[in-house]
């Protein structure tokens, strides 16, 4: 699954102890995206065959429930065949209402850990795992698409703590999971802590693949910036998501969560391991293209026009995923030359076996992955 990631906010009244943009971190500087650029970054976004957005950002008071409820309607009123996610924090019961009222799908709240002493090492008094679970249980009664997650590797973190994490995540059964290694950053009280490591942070992946296998797992930002095959890694051990940066580049190094975070600059949604769009003469037939690692085969994931790749020419027949889910697999003949570098020309002839979920996300985002099986 790809989805387009709007860090629209770098204000936050929080003062969690290892975040950059934690409230009392004088350093920081602050921005916040207007409706309008929210909406040209989503019209952007559009353009490269994207259709899941992400808006993330920190608790910005300014972002009233009433303010997001016009963004979201106006978001949906112009791309109704996209998913839109929120990643904005903890919040009464009543906005996340009026919010998935307003037709907000999915909503990211990580529960950062399980353990209420640990949790408290990481936060102040003021804010408290009971209160975090109560909004991650208030956002699945309301019929969200839930995600929770964690860091790996965070201060005072032990494995009985990760086991608690597992534990909650298999109880839980959240629809999304974020893991990522902790990373310090040099303005917070844990500059000086190890950061988390690829191979924990992997080894974590597989387990909750293992444990709850429908969960969609990013391979997060985080992962390819203390490893620049981070990402690929990831996904080879499980993640299934990945969230190309579609925020303004003027804005991208302000989202400071943590030191060195990638996808300031052009390796974000419009390069890197973000959209590819095609060379020669520009249109390449409609064509654009995102491609990556998965196992031992590569995947694919094309859009026609902006639209699903299913309206190519394709033979399918049903199957079964296992997991007692519906698949489609088949082949489909498409002429094109996948280059060094990514780029996709129309030249040649390739056959590409193709395995399509019949999921909904997978169905409304407009890609489909194609592997060399």
């Amino acid at each position: 699954c790809i989805r387009g990631l709007i860090e629209f906010t770098n204000y936050c009244k929080n003062n969690c102890y290892y975040c950059g943009i934690r409230c009392s971190n004088t350093k920081a500087q602050r921005y916040r995206l207007t409706p309008e650029e929210i909406l040209d970054t989503c019209a952007q976004g559009y353009r490269l065959g994207l259709r899941s957005f992400v808006l993330q950002g920190g608790e910005d008071p300014w972002f009233t429930s009433e303010k997001l409820v016009a963004l979201i309607r106006d978001i949906k009123a112009q791309y109704p065949d996209c998913a839109l996610t929120l990643s904005v924090g903890e919040l009464p019961k009543e906005a996340y209402a009026l919010w998935k009222e307003a037709g907000a799908d999915r909503y990211l709240l990580r529960h950062e850990t399980a353990d209420p002493v640990h949790y408290q090492q990481l936060h102040p008094e003021t804010q408290t795992l009971q209160n975090r679970l109560q909004c991650l249980q208030d956002l699945k009664d309301l019929g969200y698409q839930v995600g929770c997650g964690f860091m790996v590797g965070s201060p005072y973190q032990t494995t009985a703590d990760i086991a608690r994490d597992l534990k909650f995540i298999a109880d839980f059964k959240p629809d999304m999971c974020g893991i990522g290694p902790f990373i310090p950053h040099k303005d917070t009280v844990f500059a000086d802590f190890t950061a988390g490591t690829v191979e924990l942070t992997c080894y974590l992946l597989s387990i909750i693949r293992l444990i709850h296998p429908p969960v969609l797992l990013p391979a997060t930002t985080a992962l390819g910036t203390i490893d620049p095959q981070g990402r690929e890694k990831g996904i080879e051990s499980g993640a299934n998501v990945v969230m190309p940066n579609l925020s303004p580049r003027d804005v991208r190094a302000k989202y400071d969560l943590y030191d060195n975070k990638i996808c300031t600059g052009d390796e974000s949604a419009h390069r890197g391991h973000g959209v590819r769009t095609a060379a020669g003469n520009g249109q390449c037939h409609g064509l654009r293209a995102v491609y990556g690692c998965q196992g031992n085969g590569r995947y694919i994931a094309l859009t026609h026009n902006g639209k699903a790749c299913i309206r190519l020419q394709i033979h399918l027949r049903k199957g079964s995923d296992g997991q007692g889910g519906g698949i489609k697999t088949g082949v489909l003949r498409v002429n094109l030359r996948i280059l060094s570098d990514g780029i996709i020309r129309i030249e040649g002839s390739l056959e590409i076996g193709i395995c399509i979920p019949t999921q909904e996300d997978a169905i409304t985002s407009g890609s489909l992955l194609i592997g060399r099986y």
